[in-house]
């Protein structure tokens, strides 16, 4: 396994890192410190009114920060043929910049063993954000990142630079009557 020592502290510190998750390369932080959340809104050129997608390790960290929990979003993740990120309405205790207008966040369970130690080792979920500027293509492979990008974080996952990502995930909206409206296939 990877030592993220480095990356880990960096997390804990309201720092920000480059790293391949479970679907393409993203920039993460802390999704509960608002600062660090706001350094990589700054860094990609991201308007405030756009939300972060956030990844977790189970339901159970969902619950922890989602008020009214969708009974439905079990057999969605269980049927899921590819990774599954779902837009929960009326989350909670996260930095305000990951939340969308409507007080809504978008929350992906990953496998991925890098993503689950840093979330682990944090105990809070980890910003998944592309790593791109905004308005160009998300990066499958380190090569495809700018370098503004590179230069802008504090640490990065260097262990699995050759590492070709897959392509972003699958986006279902939960209402808060248990509607589900497919965002992204």
């Amino acid at each position: 396994m990877i030592d993220l020592t480095k990356h880990i502290e960096t997390l804990r510190s309201g720092g920000i890192i480059l790293y391949p998750t479970d679907t393409i390369w993203g920039i993460g932080c802390n999704a509960t410190n608002e600062k660090a959340c706001q350094r990589i809104a700054e860094l990609k050129g991201r308007s405030d009114d756009k939300s972060f997608v956030l990844l977790v390790d189970g339901f159970p960290m969902i619950q922890k920060y989602i008020l009214e929990f969708p009974e439905v979003c079990y057999d969605l993740a269980d049927f899921a043929t590819k990774p599954l990120t779902i837009i929960y309405p009326n989350a909670t205790q996260l930095a305000p910049s990951v939340l969308a207008a409507d007080g809504s966040v978008g929350i992906r369970i990953t496998t991925d063993p890098v993503c689950l130690k840093l979330i682990r080792a944090i105990h809070a979920p980890l910003v998944s954000t592309s790593a791109n500027l905004t308005g160009e293509p998300a990066p499958t492979e380190f090569s495809e990142i700018h370098s503004k990008i590179i230069d802008g974080v504090d640490a990065i996952v260097e262990d699995r630079l050759t590492e070709k990502r897959t392509k972003a995930s699958q986006i279902i909206k939960i209402g808060l009557g248990g509607q589900v409206t497919i965002i992204r296939k």
